[in-house]
């Protein structure tokens, strides 16, 4: 395993932070690292880089252990954190350099142009940091993360500020390292976690409360959504007498959505009540699970 978590906690004079947390990640896997705000997503990968120590438990990366060979896991880890630290008087080639230099990268020079180059800044590369897009910055933080080529990747909201072309570059970035390194990322972009990673696990309030690949998590939800489109207005209070809908919410024109148990499939139902009303039904579709609909079911229990 290129991380192993068992037990940590950890614990900011009386707030807990971490309640307990264990987890693998293996070698070649994108996991995604999601929780809402102050779930503790960034205290853990602060913890598995070595930034600060846990309260209780024990982790490894690559095998060395977090507390006894800090040294040897931050030579395995690419870390590129929420708020990237960019040196911006500095040039961005001199500070791939400057960053392979205490990496003790061997022929600097090819390194950086390998970066510059699999991160999309040779236009920039003549340029201050300070004088750089956030987007670009962003790509900067990725090159030196990756410059000394780490076997773990740990990068936290990693396309922020990112625009949609540069967001599908970096998205194919990932996956393209995904299949040499472990890449473990923190974002609150559900589109993202969908496009990129095998595996999802969920934070709240410090504890885990989903470990599982996305598409199991799509299929775990308690709750069905049927959209439907009727030929003219129908009223809330008709739509809600519907039996098995638990929720009824108006989409705009004549379109609504209808919420039910995952294990009851209304659509007969409602195509019955459609004809027992000489309704016209336009469309009826059952919503495939997105990701944002499990994770708000998962951090607002």
């Amino acid at each position: 395993m290129s991380i192993q978590v068992k037990n940590i906690s950890k614990t900011y004079g009386t707030q807990q932070a971490l309640n307990n947390v264990s987890f693998e990640v293996g070698s070649n896997e994108i996991v995604g690292f999601l929780g809402p705000n102050g779930a503790g997503k960034s205290t853990m990968m602060k913890i598995l880089t070595c930034y600060i120590p846990p309260t209780s438990g024990k982790a490894s990366v690559c095998g060395f252990d977090i507390h006894d060979n800090t040294i040897e896991v931050r030579k395995q880890i690419g870390y590129l954190p929420e708020h990237n630290p960019l040196y911006l008087d500095m040039y961005v080639k001199e500070f791939l350099e400057f960053v392979g230099g205490i990496h003790k990268v061997n022929n600097i020079s090819k390194r950086v142009k390998e970066m510059i180059e699999l991160t999309g800044l040779q236009i920039e590369q003549n340029k201050k940091i300070g004088a750089l897009s956030k987007g670009y910055r962003q790509r900067v933080g990725l090159a030196q993360a990756m410059i000394h080529d780490p076997k773990v990747l740990i990068m936290d909201e990693p396309t922020t500020g990112l625009d949609p072309n540069q967001l599908e570059e970096i998205r194919g970035l990932i996956k393209t390292l995904g299949k040499q390194k472990t890449v473990m990322l923190s974002t609150h972009i559900m589109q993202e976690v969908e496009a990129v990673c095998n595996r999802v696990i969920i934070i709240n309030k410090g504890e885990i409360v989903a470990n599982d690949t996305t598409k199991t998590l799509q299929q775990s939800s308690t709750r069905q959504i049927i959209t439907v489109e009727f030929d003219v207005v129908v009223a809330k209070e008709r739509l809600e007498k519907i039996k098995g809908i638990d929720e009824v919410k108006h989409l705009g024109g004549n379109s609504w959505q209808l919420v039910s148990k995952a294990s009851n499939d209304v659509r007969k139902e409602v195509f019955d009540f459609a004809v027992s009303n000489k309704l016209g039904v336009l469309t009826l579709s059952k919503e495939e699970q997105r990701m944002e609909d499990v994770f708000k079911e998962l951090t607002k229990k």
